[in-house]
């Protein structure tokens, strides 16, 4: 009742895929990541990960970055359980240094520069693609790390009418629901569904926290709630397919807090997108998009209002595949973005632009692959900056394909960076990096693996400079890292293997020191079977140490978790589920003096008809 009544209000108000559970979607899945347009998943030159909605539906997770976590260059912090604070951090970079997309459309605050990973509702995924590398060479501002992009649920055309259920309760007091229906009508197709979760939550703020910790509380509180709808729809013409998408989600999180942090925060999101793809002619094909992503937060001290930032982000695209050749084609476009700023507190400016024309030649052969990329973006507060990529890859045999690329990236600073009082700097100038990459990849049924080498240097790194007591662009970053994934069946079990091991070193005032909340190792281990109607499951997750503050003074300690899980299919489309998750009671903190869950138990009951992930 509780998590039915959330939703309300807020109406009111590898691939892990390819290599982390091989036999859960073929290589020849379409994503639209690397170059912009649909493309092959055994085509892309980039280091790719694919988790969809049937590794949603095994794993059962209660959040979007249950699933991140261990994946291959992906790192977590999060202060404090369900609905709190998280930053996710790709190959070393900052949390504001990945680009984030929801069915296409940019997202993320302006004033921060990061996406609310902890208010993305987890049910309302149909897939997520991750790009591994810079990518400002086709997105712009951002793409440093590389690209996550997420996918709604959506219907297909010419597909029956189909439900979807899902209802779980357990520990610390969380209940989750969702219901859609999806479906088609002619040419048309259509897809509605409602989720919510409530959690009584954890008390984040761990024992002995000194006064001068972030989380230091003279109020006491916990708890979260939060409701989303998501709306979308098709229509195809002969020539052309017309699609929307709509995702709203509300929230509010309780935390433990004083005067100057405040001790609760009202949430919410929202991204609505239309898109328009034609094709006049077979060698030709246009995409012109419409997007429009907001941010919300109003936070509150013992129940009085405490400030609100609230930023809209309105974007438009057009982009155009011309097939020169059959192994030869050339992308190109434009983009078009628009950030604003509402809030009680006093920035110096509220609004800027950004405008930039990108162009993309591949090659393609064989036995051989190549694509060079390229782009110019003007904004309206930096001026003119240019990119580029390019990338190669061979095909020594049918089962191993060797790859390398070198690319260049760069991101604009956030208004909290130039304007925030008493900390932004309008001179502030863009951060900008150059990064290479080596890598193989190896194919031998049931087995498949890949080595991904690379490394990442960044200038001109926005960091606090404690002589200016403000932001400044006095940091330097290396970042070199080594990433290891393995998947196969043996004995009818899937078995996963993903590593990273990196070496995050801030080159710049804090000389050879590890880059903030960056562990050096993390590795995640899943194993999965089947007996006839009952799935059984396990996760071993390790992280190493890490450091709270850029001066390494501050040290997290590294820890392990072990998740275990069962599912038993008793009707053709009824599923009990049941979940152990940090099974050995681990206490660890990925952010200093902030709790995670000890053990947790939850119980699901799943109805997916066939057809209808």
């Amino acid at each position: 009742m509780k998590v039915l009544c959330a939703a309300a209000v807020s109406l009111a108000g590898v691939p892990l895929a390819a290599f982390a559970q091989p036999t859960a979607s073929p290589l020849t899945q379409i994503i639209v990541t690397t170059t912009r347009t649909p493309e092959p998943l055994h085509a892309a030159m980039s280091s790719v990960t694919i988790i969809t909605r049937a590794d949603i539906d095994r794993l059962q997770p209660r959040s979007i970055t249950d699933l991140l976590n261990g994946v291959a260059g992906i790192s977590i912090a999060n202060n404090g359980g369900l609905g709190k604070s998280t930053s996710v951090y790709l190959r070393g970079t900052d949390a504001d240094q990945v680009l984030v997309l929801i069915d296409g459309i940019k997202v993320g605050s302006a004033t921060t520069g990061t996406a609310a990973w902890e208010q993305f509702p987890v049910n309302q995924i149909r897939r997520i693609v991750i790009v591994r590398g810079p990518y400002s060479s086709l997105y712009g501002s951002g793409a440093i790390g590389g690209v996550i992009e997420i996918y709604t649920r959506h219907g297909t055309p010419d597909s029956r009418s189909i439900p979807s259920l899902m209802v779980s309760a357990g520990s610390h007091g969380t209940y989750q629901m969702e219901f859609g229906q999806s479906g088609s009508v002619r040419k048309g197709w259509y897809n509605a569904s409602l989720s919510g979760i409530y959690t009584d939550g954890i008390t984040i703020c761990a024992a002995g926290a000194p006064v001068t910790a972030s989380c230091y509380t003279t109020s006491p509180q916990k708890g979260y709630w939060s409701g989303s709808a998501a709306l979308s729809g098709g229509y195809r013409l002969p020539w052309a397919t017309a699609t929307i998408d709509f995702l709203r989600t509300n929230g509010d999180t309780r935390y433990d807090g004083n005067i100057y942090s405040g001790d609760q925060s009202r949430l919410g999101q929202q991204v609505l997108g239309t898109t328009v793809t034609a094709s006049p002619l077979s060698a030709l094909g246009m995409t012109f998009a419409l997007g429009q992503s907001k941010d919300l937060s109003q936070e509150y001290f013992n129940d009085a209002p405490d400030g609100y930032f609230d930023t809209t982000r309105n974007t438009a695209s057009w982009v155009n595949r011309l097939s020169l050749f059959s192994h030869q084609k050339v992308i190109f476009g434009a983009d078009y973005e628009h950030d604003l700023v509402s809030s009680d507190t006093d920035f110096l400016r509220r609004s800027r632009y950004d405008s930039g024309e990108f162009l993309l030649y591949q090659w393609l052969s064989n036995a051989s692959e190549f694509q060079l990329s390229g782009r110019h973006d003007y904004n309206q507060q930096f001026g003119n900056h240019d990119t580029w990529s390019a990338q190669g890859a061979y095909r020594i045999s049918r089962e191993l394909r060797l790859t390398a690329s070198y690319g260049t990236a760069f991101k604009a600073p956030t208004f909290n960076d130039l304007y925030f009082p008493y900390y932004g700097d309008p001179a502030l100038r863009p951060e900008t990096s150059r990064s290479a990459e080596l890598g193989v990849t190896g194919t031998s049924s049931p087995a498949t693996w890949a080595i991904n080498v690379y490394e990442t240097r960044i200038v001109n790194l926005i960091e606090y400079d404690p002589v200016t007591f403000a932001a400044a662009n006095v940091g330097r970053a290396r970042i070199r890292g080594v990433e290891g994934r393995f998947s196969t069946v043996l004995y009818r079990w899937r078995i996963a293997l993903q590593l990273t091991a990196l070496e995050p070193l801030d080159t710049g005032v804090n000389a050879d020191k590890q880059l903030p909340r960056i562990p050096r190792f993390s590795g995640r281990l899943d194993v999965d079977r089947r007996y006839g109607a009952v799935q059984i499951g396990a996760t071993l997750f390790s992280d190493g140490p890490r450091f709270e503050d850029p001066a390494n003074t501050q040290r997290l300690g590294g820890y392990a978790t072990l998740d275990l899980r069962a599912g038993w299919r008793f009707r053709q489309s009824w599923e009990l589920q049941v979940l152990l998750s940090n099974a050995l009671g681990r206490s660890y903190e990925t952010a200093l003096y902030y709790n995670q869950p000890n053990r947790s138990a939850y119980l699901t009951l799943r109805y997916t008809p066939p057809g209808g992930r």
